[in-house]
């Protein structure tokens, strides 16, 4: 039987998820004044109760989890090989790209195979291996935890992978927006690292229209330092006021 302080915390956890549908391991910690391993003792058992899902760095009210990476590959795949045509002509000859993982730079990593000769700095363990194999390509992984959801790398050694990049061009993935516009993910690790990659490079975003009303549960940092998102559809009048008055220029993919 859990403890009368274990509870009323497991009843906080709940009721601030209820609020702002993300909690962090950190923060909890913190506030609540106990070790990192004893919340996340405190996440599992409200996983298991069926209140939230557990995600990297925190937790997310159930239902905000992405979904695994097969699903999402099928997801509006016409739209997201629109996006890649689009974003591959922004690549320089013989440039240097951040490549986010995701399933949208995925559509870009077919495209970016017939540009050989480029270096490419990636923290997606598919882009790495396909990438490689193109003549004349000079590939880097990022170091990191690798997330099996994600096929992916993230944590301290993806971010700090990236303090020696400095690319021509960065094309960064999407999870979701909030309502003021602004880029949101799945999970605490995802949104450190895209901040950072937002930061490494001109930097686009890719972002098919599925993703314009999707509500993900951590906002990514610095998002007003990238240069522009690049869509498959016109967002609505609202988001697309948005993302101009941050000064992101929207490119449509034809």
């Amino acid at each position: 039987m859990a403890r009368p302080l274990a509870i009323r915390r497991h009843n906080e956890i709940v009721q601030r998820l209820r609020a702002t549908g993300s909690v962090s391991v950190s923060e909890l910690a913190k506030n609540f004044g106990v070790s990192h391993e004893t919340i996340r003792r405190d996440l599992k058992v409200l996983a298991e109760q069926g209140h939230l899902d557990v995600v990297h760095g925190g937790a997310a009210r159930r239902g905000m989890m992405e979904p695994a990476i097969a699903q999402r590959l099928a997801e509006n795949a016409a739209g997201k090989a629109a996006i890649a045509r689009a974003a591959v002509r922004l690549v320089p000859e013989g440039g240097s790209v951040l490549l986010d993982s995701g399933t949208t730079t995925a559509a870009l990593v077919f495209e970016l195979a017939s540009r050989p000769g480029l270096t490419i700095c990636t923290n997606s363990l598919n882009h790495a291996m396909a990438l490689c194999r193109v003549p004349g390509n000079r590939v880097v992984m990022l170091g990191g935890e690798v997330d099996a959801n994600d096929e992916a790398t993230f944590g301290v050694g993806a971010v700090t992978g990236l303090d020696t990049v400095r690319a021509d061009i960065a094309f960064v993935g999407v999870g979701g927006f909030a309502e003021d516009g602004a880029l949101t993910d799945y999970s605490h690790l995802a949104t450190e690292l895209r901040g950072r990659m937002i930061q490494a490079g001109r930097a686009y975003l890719l972002a098919d229209h599925t993703k314009f009303s999707r509500r993900t549960a951590f906002r990514v940092p610095h998002f007003d330092r990238a240069v522009g998102v690049i869509v498959d559809r016109a967002p609505d009048r609202a988001l697309a006021e948005k993302w101009a008055a941050r000064g992101l220029e929207l490119i449509v993919a034809r």
